[in-house]
């Protein structure tokens, strides 16, 4: 029997909840505002010295970053995880002398379950993979903000370009898992509840890193991912959904005009389920084909949606939902 929780537990729930989220939207934002408004008061050296040092320090990302387990197991992330709740399916063991690019589907707005299951300890992934070392990799773009690189460096998280994936691939030495959120900011605009659609057709980049790193691909789809959050859908020409790839284009991410549960930034309280499938055995290519690319992209999209249609019944889909694949 499902233990009752406190009105207190449920309410620490959604503070933790909710600075996560306005860490997601607004902490990067604030950041820069701090130091630029430090920069015109008498605590200028402060702001000075740190832009001094960040210029030293401006590969580290790229190089392995600076994770740190104490971020990782904050306490706040298990109430994160309690509020939806979250939750880490395993399918089949994962060799630690192997190393992994999971692919994690879909995007929905924030990444929930692949943050809580790969950027935290919160669903024990250390415990379920031993031997395994997850790092999600998210926007390289988001490194470049002072303050905020630190924090999200501390938890683990990396640039999702290619001298920091080659560095968690070749450096680290076995045992890397690599989480890709492979649809992007583009996925996050299909983002919607009732709506299992991945962006996937044209998104070979994971494929051919991993074939030139000899890293098994392993599918992972996120259950009720999209049904975190409602979102106004803009249809594809019209003007709002113009303005949307216009600033993605320019940024990187996507504006998606969305409202939650209570206080709008709320997400539901909806079961996150999210299963990593079984690896895709991957040779090591230094210059694969496009050929070889194509195949295992195939393989890729194959075993994805054998993982959805396998796991959407228990997961809380009735049998009539497919995956759609753009």
């Amino acid at each position: 029997m499902t233990k009752e929780k406190t009105q207190l537990k449920e309410i620490v729930e959604a503070v933790s909840v909710l600075q996560w989220v306005l860490s997601f939207l607004f902490l990067g934002v604030a950041c820069i505002i701090l130091m630029v408004y430090l920069m015109f008061t008498s605590l200028w050296p402060l702001p000075t010295l740190y832009f001094m040092w960040l210029v030293m320090d401006w590969d580290t990302p790229e190089k392995g970053g600076r994770r740190t387990t104490f971020v990782r197991s904050w306490r706040v992330w298990e109430h994160f995880r309690d509020f939806f709740p979250v939750k880490l399916v395993k399918t089949v063991e994962l060799n630690p002398k192997k190393n992994y690019i999971f692919g994690s589907h879909p995007h929905g707005i924030m990444c929930a379950g692949a943050f809580a299951c790969f950027s935290t300890e919160a669903c024990g992934f250390a415990e379920m993979f031993p031997g395994v070392r997850a790092s999600l990799a998210i926007l390289a773009g988001l490194f470049r903000i002072p303050l905020f690189r630190d924090y999200i460096m501390s938890a683990g998280l990396y640039p999702v370009s290619k001298p920091s994936l080659a560095n968690l691939l070749s450096k680290k030495g076995k045992g890397n898992a690599v989480v890709i959120v492979v649809g992007g900011a583009a996925e996050s605009l299909a983002s919607s509840p009732g709506v299992n659609t991945v962006v996937m057709k044209q998104r070979k980049g994971f494929v051919r890193i991993a074939l030139e790193f000899g890293a098994d691909l392993v599918p992972v789809y996120s259950f009720g991912e999209n049904e975190l959050f409602q979102q106004v859908i803009f249809s594809e020409g019209s003007l709002g959904r113009r303005l949307q790839d216009l600033f993605k284009k320019i940024m990187g991410f996507a504006p998606c005009l969305f409202v939650g549960e209570r206080f709008a930034f709320l997400p539901y309280r909806t079961p996150v389920t999210t299963v990593v499938g079984s690896p895709i055995s991957v040779p090591k290519r230094v210059t694969p084909t496009e050929e070889e690319v194509d195949h295992y992209h195939r393989l890729y999209m194959e075993a994805l949606t054998k993982l959805f249609h396998e796991h959407k019944v228990s997961c809380g889909l009735s049998e009539s939902h497919r995956l759609q694949i753009i």
